[in-house]
């Protein structure tokens, strides 16, 4: 399984570095001796990437490489999901949101948080306007934006709408990264609707694989030249009462 982060928007000076490793000697292997079971097993909610595709193969190793520990120099990803997860976790499971959308606030936010150049906000990276169309309120006084659980249940409903709308994970995933109209008009235009055939701008053509390689990196730190299990908290479900 794997993980993604928008590493381009990563501030690594202000990343809390550890001790480097011999991870670009770890990920040059994996690229290089990957099997073919081993890279049908990589995922984004139960939809697989394509087999024997040469350019899938490629992002998708590329992607890896950059969520290796030779590249982020941080341990941060893995503290910021132990902190996130039981949070995120039963919100997801309440919603049927499948679990591999947790990955979103990481790659979203990547090693730092704030507010992005054209307004978005919170670790869900939302626009004041779609905020506000999944109930939260967002004003000078108050932005529920910046609360985790109310701006994963906002997240949740947004997610449900999109998968009805494309009866597809992945494309979900795209859709929140590009906005549902501009990715329907690259499926009628291309007549293709597997995201990872389709032609899409640089961002969004690159998201699940970053999703997917957070996943992995996440789920198998040591392998990618992270020190430690970060990962390893108990989840204990906790009552639905709290998400309404």
């Amino acid at each position: 399984m794997l993980v993604v982060v928008i590493i381009s928007s990563f501030d690594l000076c202000d990343a809390t570095a550890v001790k480097r490793s011999n991870s670009t000697r770890s990920i040059s292997k994996f690229v290089s001796t990957n099997t073919k079971d081993e890279s049908d097993e990589l995922n984004f909610a139960e939809e697989f990437l394509p087999v024997n595709d040469e350019r899938v193969t490629r992002k998708m190793h590329y992607s890896l490489k950059m969520h290796s520990y030779s590249k982020v120099q941080s341990n941060i990803l893995h503290n910021k999901a132990v902190k996130l997860f039981p949070i995120i976790e039963p919100i997801l499971k309440y919603y049927g949101i499948p679990d591999d959308f947790k990955y979103i606030p990481l790659v979203e936010t990547g090693l730092r948080e704030g507010t992005s150049p054209r307004g978005a906000k919170g670790l869900w990276q939302f626009m004041p306007g779609t905020a506000r169309t999944y109930g939260l309120k967002v004003s000078r006084k108050k932005d529920e934006r910046m609360n985790v659980r109310k701006s994963t249940i906002a997240a949740c409903k947004y997610i449900k709408e999109l998968y009805g709308e494309f009866n597809s994970w992945t494309l979900a995933a795209a859709a929140y990264n590009n906005g549902s109209i501009k990715l329907e008009k690259a499926i009628n235009r291309q007549n293709e609707d597997n995201y990872f055939r389709m032609r899409l701008n640089r961002e969004t053509g690159s998201y699940v694989y970053k999703l997917i390689a957070m996943k992995e990196v996440i789920q198998n730190p040591k392998k990618y030249g992270y020190k430690e299990e970060y990962y390893s908290y108990s989840f204990k479900s906790l009552p639905l009462l709290a998400f309404n």
